[in-house]
């Protein structure tokens, strides 16, 4: 009976969808196939006589999360899904769906759950009702971040990262980190050239940038229990953010990637002088321990640029080897340039430590470019 209830809500939904749409709801999902069928049922469930569309939007999932949105497609054809082959990241995810939607209207939330998809059509009256951008708050009046101590514990953080966020976006929400929102979809095609593709925070980075220039208003809502599959969210997560925010801070002058670059090769300085110290205690010599630190000190910077900075453009199997022997050699060039730079500028008159800066600057900058274009073709 159960089964049939579902079935028939379905069934429901993509009658009313075949209708030209009034709202496009985008699901990015990465690993979430447990949840795709449950998710698009609830939501029609919400919508009822409401037109609408779904777009889910998988990161080339290994779990079968495409083909059972496929499938789910094929069944009821209000349901699409996009396949993102090569590339990853929410934020990414998120205008991609926006910008194939078909609706005036369009929403983004969470594949897993979590979201309450029974205030999408209150987020919808908002919009009718003159709102160019509805945002689903946990913390608005009315609201909650759910319960139970990892709950409270993510909670306690999320209100920190959202008064971090506030200092950038001003108090136009009260919720800048949450990923539950809905906008017009002129509003979409105005914002999607500018946010950055690579975050997890698409929000954030949209109130932080047409804030002032956008009707903004909240529905609260309870966020729920994942009820299947792993939380994306974690420590690196936590570190694009702060990249982010750091950013957008600067006024976009130091943008996030670069941040979070020189942040891995400043940890790479630590990781040296510790392989330094153990090639020393075996024995080698200082050249041979030299050699070897740097090397060693090269490939965690290349481990982490691939999972934190580049994690979008996340290279495996033999691309991973390919992509480390491709940064050896750029590294390598970069350091004969910080090299070169900081002796000209140290025989110009400058103060030692001046020139080892800029020389570090320097290959930094070079790094950067030169592996965002060739070894993740992050072009």
């Amino acid at each position: 009976m159960g089964d049939q209830s579902v079935a028939m809500t379905l069934k429901d939904a993509s009658a009313s969808a075949l209708a030209a749409p009034a709202l496009t709801i985008v699901l990015p999902a990465y690993n979430e196939a447990p949840n795709i069928r449950a998710v698009v049922d609830k939501i029609g469930q919400a919508m009822g006589a409401i037109a609408h569309e779904v777009v889910v939007v998988d990161d080339d999932s290994p779990d079968g999360t495409t083909e059972v949105a496929r499938q789910v497609g094929r069944e009821y054809p209000h349901v699409r899904c996009i396949r993102r082959v090569g590339r990853r990241g929410l934020s990414g995810a998120c205008v991609e769906g926006m910008m194939a939607a078909n609706a005036p209207v369009v929403a983004v939330m969470d594949a897993d759950l979590q979201h309450d998809e029974t205030r999408l059509p209150v987020m919808l009256g908002e919009i009718e009702a003159g709102a160019d951008l509805v945002i689903g708050s946990r913390y608005a009046d009315g609201g909650s971040a759910g319960a139970g101590f990892h709950r409270r514990t993510r909670a306690r953080g999320s209100e920190l990262a959202t008064s971090l966020a506030n200092m950038v976006t001003g108090r136009f929400t009260t919720d800048p980190m949450s990923g539950f929102f809905m906008m017009r979809r002129a509003v979409a095609d105005r914002v999607a050239g500018a946010v950055a593709r690579d975050g997890f925070k698409i929000l954030f980075d949209i109130v932080s940038r047409y804030g002032a220039q956008l009707d903004i208003r909240e529905v609260p809502f309870t966020f729920r229990e994942r009820v299947a599959g792993e939380s994306k969210l974690g420590f690196l997560v936590t570190i694009q953010f702060l990249g982010l925010l750091v950013s957008r801070y600067t006024a976009g002058l130091v943008p996030a990637q670069f941040l979070l670059f020189a942040l891995v090769g400043t940890s790479g300085l630590l990781v040296h002088l510790v392989a330094l110290y153990a090639a020393g205690a075996v024995g080698l010599g200082f050249v041979g321990a030299q050699v070897a630190a740097t090397y060693v000190a090269m490939t965690t910077n290349f481990i982490f640029n691939n999972e934190v900075t580049f994690g979008h453009r996340k290279l495996t199997g033999l691309k991973f080897w390919s992509g480390l022997a491709t940064f050896y050699a750029i590294c390598s060039i970069g350091a004969i340039g910080n090299v070169s730079v900081a002796v000209r500028i140290f025989e110009w008159g400058w103060p030692a430590w001046f020139a080892g800066l800029l020389g570090a600057v320097m290959s930094a900058l070079f790094n950067y470019a030169v592996t965002k274009l060739v070894t993740w073709r992050d072009g």
